[in-house]
């Protein structure tokens, strides 16, 4: 096997036609290039350069030779100027799972000032239900996922990233309701506005309403926060919703929260990784920058 620095000679002395300009560049003496190239033509059987009174040249066994030899180094430096480049965070890419809520609520200030401070790093964003980022995040489609909880599953290791607080909510039609406290009882019988069947989030209430001996059926069923909220101001019920994401609303009375005998208990956003995959030095740079496990 030919040692690869007799390449990197062999380049060298091609360009300069001249073992002791090559042997300068290099930093090594110029018995050394004529050894190496000596070693070169002896493991090829093939002569690579012609000896002149005033330097080298490449024969015609050495000018095909230095083509792929002049291409080859030339994608390693690009190899190692991009690694370098990855390293300092100039390039790279980071795969983040979570529910469209989560991105918009809880995710986009985090996104923001990552994007500021790399810009040249991409953020491709999965969205989905916890059940299906969960599922890509462990078959290694996305790097990490910011999931509802509780998930249990030992392949991940998932850290609290936030606590979040639910409520019902209702429009102005509704406002007197928000003036008294609600059983229960009273607030199953009521139109109730919640997420679709699968997510996290409807899983959560109907087992909450599970606990007080009822079974709850929405009479809509949306797929969105967005569209929560609006079709609750818009007087049709009382969405499931939480606290956080509708703030701004309830601090205009364009929503108004109901008060319950029972409060709801609150709710942990966890952030995961994969425990046997060694994250990227972008996905290192955000979880570093997201201060996991300290909120």
């Amino acid at each position: 096997m030919i040692n690869l620095e007799w390449y990197r000679i062999f380049l060298v002395t091609a360009r300069y036609q001249n073992l002791t300009k090559a042997a300068k560049e290099l930093h090594i003496t110029q018995p050394s290039v004529s050894y190496a190239i000596k070693q070169m033509e002896e493991a090829l059987e093939l002569k690579l350069f012609h000896r002149l009174s005033k330097g080298v040249e490449l024969t015609e066994e050495g000018h095909a030779l230095f083509e792929y030899v002049d291409k080859s180094f030339a994608m390693l430096d690009s190899a190692q100027k991009h690694l370098q480049n990855l390293k300092q965070l100039n390039e790279g890419e980071i795969r983040i799972g979570a529910s469209d809520s989560l991105i918009k609520h809880l995710l986009l200030p985090y996104l923001n000032e990552f994007h500021k401070e790399y810009p040249g790093i991409r953020i491709r964003l999965s969205h989905g239900k916890t059940p299906e980022i969960t599922k890509r995040l462990k078959e290694g489609e996305i790097d990490c996922a910011v999931l509802h909880m509780p998930v249990n599953d030992p392949h991940l290791n998932i850290q609290t990233l936030a606590v979040l607080e639910d409520c019902f909510v209702v429009g102005k039609d509704y406002e007197e309701m928000a003036n008294r406290s609600l059983t229960a009882e009273e607030l199953a019988d009521f139109p109730l506005i919640l997420l679709s069947q699968g997510s996290s989030t409807r899983t959560f209430v109907e087992q909450w309403f599970a606990t007080k001996g009822l079974m709850v059926k929405p009479d809509m069923e949306l797929g969105s926060i967005d569209l929560l909220a609006e079709f609750a101001r818009l007087g049709y019920g009382a969405a499931f919703i939480s606290r956080s994401f509708v703030q701004e609303e309830l601090n205009h009375g364009k929503l108004f929260e109901l008060r319950l005998d029972d409060p709801l208990p609150p709710r942990n956003i966890g952030f995961a990784i994969r425990r046997d995959m060694h994250l990227s030095v972008a996905a290192e740079a955000f979880v570093r920058m997201l201060d996991v496990g300290k909120n």
